[in-house]
Formats: structure tokens, sequence, C-alpha cells
């Protein structure tokens, strides 16, 4: 597997697309923060980290609409990819369906949303858009 991140985003997409309530992730650490970030958010319902093996495992439960079965993600996409990298500085940084979606960064301070590096005023590698 050439791309841990895309395979991430890959299996939760199949998952909602599938309509399960919960989804199996091999583990990392930028895995896990993507996964705090979509969870504070309110883009997942509950996540776990288990510690099994050497490198660990993330379950995911994934929120739907209770009354029209619709699935919190609607889209979620890869942007900066290991073939093309995409980053952008403090005053390119993305918006996402004007504010509505959330842009994943990978920053010099950590994993954080567009909103929040907007606020420290810092750029960095744009990993993914979710609305």
């Amino acid at each position: 597997m050439t791309d841990p991140i895309a395979d991430y985003l890959t299996r939760i997409r199949n998952a909602v697309m599938a309509n399960h309530k919960v989804v199996d992730i091999p583990a990392s650490s930028l895995k896990k923060d993507i996964t705090r970030i979509l969870f504070e958010k309110g883009y997942i319902l509950n996540y776990k980290f288990e510690e099994t093996g050497p490198q660990g495992n993330i379950k995911i439960a994934l929120k739907y609409n209770s009354d029209s079965k619709k699935p919190a993600i609607k889209h979620i996409e890869r942007v900066s990819k290991p073939g093309l990298r995409k980053y952008v500085d403090k005053d390119h940084l993305p918006r996402v369906l004007n504010g509505l979606g959330v842009a994943i960064l990978s920053t010099s301070q950590g994993v954080m949303t567009d909103k929040e590096a907007r606020n420290l005023n810092i750029g960095g590698e744009v990993l993914c858009y979710v609305y």
C-alpha cells in the first residue's frame, strides 16, 4: 500500500456507501488525529483505539441521520497525494463548501482543520476535504 491515508478515507467512504455501522482501520498516529477531528466536527458517532498487535486498530462508529438514514459524511476526498503534494500558505487556505465543510491539514503544529489553521495564521499540507 503506497498511500495509507487514501486507504483510510476509502474504507470510510465504502462503509458509508454500504450503510455499515462500524468500520475497522489499521491505526497510525496521523489516522488517529484525523479520526479525532472527524469526531470533534460531528462527522462520526464515536471511535475507539485498540492496541492489538504491533500497529493497533481504530474502530469508527459511523453517524447517520435518525429520520432519513442519510450519512453525516456526504463526501470525503483525498487532496494531497504521494505523487503530487498540495501545500498551501496562510493566505491561500481552502474553504470547503464556503465554510460548511472541513479541510484537514497537516501543519508544523500538528493536524488541524482549515479554520484552526486560519486562526493560528499558519499553512501546511492539505490532506482531505470532508462534507
